[in-house]
């Protein structure tokens, strides 16, 4: 089919493109055919604790290197749609028309060290290129989300399930350095994991130069894993409560920091106060599944009580936060936990019959809310639909 150029750069639809969905929906359902042979939770706690275990073998046993071999499979079908992709994304020609700006040594609204790596690519592959821009972070953001499941999913193929029809992988086409700092933060989580805030805030440091959201990260995380490490008392549930009030009753303090930092989102399009329904219920849903296996998911496991508290944190941004602009830049950071929190709550559930009954429930949850995604792909914001490559286009 003959491809109008004009029509995708102003948004308008050519016919049948909705054909080319396909293409995500093909790519969902082979890696996660792939995700079902990694077998990783013998291995998540060697992982997060940074050293090998008392009985753990050294090297790659036959497992660890079967899920090697599965999980670069899977980084390369996921990297290779997203790099290869032309014209895909609402903000695709907006960094297109930027790129240009930065060669004439004009200002940007980008952080430092994305100039920076636009103007070295161009000085490598030459002025005015950006197909190799985009298939740069392509990569490395396919891997930081791959390698954070590596490190934390204990359920893998979970996971992987939700991470693309939560539709991280896939917005991560549009708005490419927010995706970007996001997958960064969720593998940089490790090391708070460990308690290494160090480390942690050095990756996010690194994370700012390119999108600088994600240094709200660096007291959310921390906050989140001391919480969990604490027994709590009445005093952290007061603190609470003047946070969620603060977030009512102070809503013009905090959006002047929040124009301090980005003035051209006031009175913006993004500044429109709507509230989003749609993770406000994945945030409660998560939060109710967490009950049906609260002791031995939460109460007992360190590390679920810290994506819990996130998950939690995530709830208390959308209800009360609708004044920011663009909420869910910031919801995201807290509510990716859900990749980790939902399988392993769904592993917990001791009752067989209610477990399979409440995996079935996500399962179909989240299949509708990818089909909406779907659906959603065409919007001129959004602009994933039609899939282009310069491959075949």
């Amino acid at each position: 089919m003959k491809i109008s150029w004009e029509n995708i750069r102003t948004g308008r639809k050519e016919p049948h493109m909705e054909k080319s969905a396909l293409v995500y929906i093909v790519l969902t359902a082979v890696t996660l055919v792939f995700g079902c042979f990694v077998s990783n939770s013998a291995y998540t706690a060697g992982y997060l604790s940074g050293r090998r275990l008392p009985g753990a073998c050294v090297g790659y046993d036959r497992q660890q290197a079967r899920n090697l071999v599965v999980e670069i499979a899977i980084f390369g079908l996921l990297s290779g749609v997203s790099a290869c992709r032309i014209a895909v994304g609402g903000d695709y020609w907006v960094y297109w028309l930027n790129f240009q700006l930065i060669d004439q040594g004009r200002h940007v609204s980008y952080e430092k060290g994305f100039v920076a790596l636009v103007k070295f690519f161009h000085l490598i592959f030459g002025e005015g290129s950006y197909l190799p821009i985009f298939g740069f972070f392509a990569l490395i953001t396919v891997f930081f989300f791959l390698k954070s499941l590596h490190d934390q999913a204990d359920w893998y193929v979970m996971s992987l399930f939700l991470l693309l029809t939560e539709g991280f992988y896939f917005n991560s086409m549009n708005s490419v350095r927010y995706y970007f700092a996001l997958a960064l933060a969720m593998y940089a989580q490790k090391y708070v994991l460990r308690g290494e805030y160090g480390k942690f805030i050095l990756w996010v440091l690194l994370g700012a130069t390119i999108h600088k959201s994600v240094l709200l990260v660096i007291p959310a995380y921390i906050i989140a894993d001391l919480l969990s490490r604490a027994n709590l008392k009445k005093w952290h549930y007061g603190v609470g409560v003047l946070l969620i009030l603060s977030l009512i009753f102070g809503q013009d303090i905090y959006r002047r920091i929040i124009f301090y930092f980005y003035p051209y989102y006031e009175n913006s399009m993004f500044d429109n106060g709507q509230i989003s329904w749609a993770n406000i219920g994945k945030c409660v849903g998560t939060l109710v599944l967490c009950l049906f296996c609260y002791r031995k998911c939460i109460r007992e496991d360190r590390r679920y009580r810290y994506y819990f508290y996130l998950n939690l944190m995530g709830l208390v941004v959308y209800c009360c936060g609708s004044f920011i602009p663009e909420v869910s830049r910031v919801g995201y950071y807290l509510i990716a936990a859900q990749v980790f929190l939902i399988p392993g709550a769904l592993q917990r559930i001791e009752k067989k019959w209610f477990r399979l009954l409440c995996t079935a429930g996500c399962v179909a949850a989240f299949l509708l809310y990818f089909v909406l995604l779907l659906r959603g792909m065409h919007d001129v914001e959004v602009r994933l639909l039609p899939y282009l490559n310069w491959i075949f286009n």
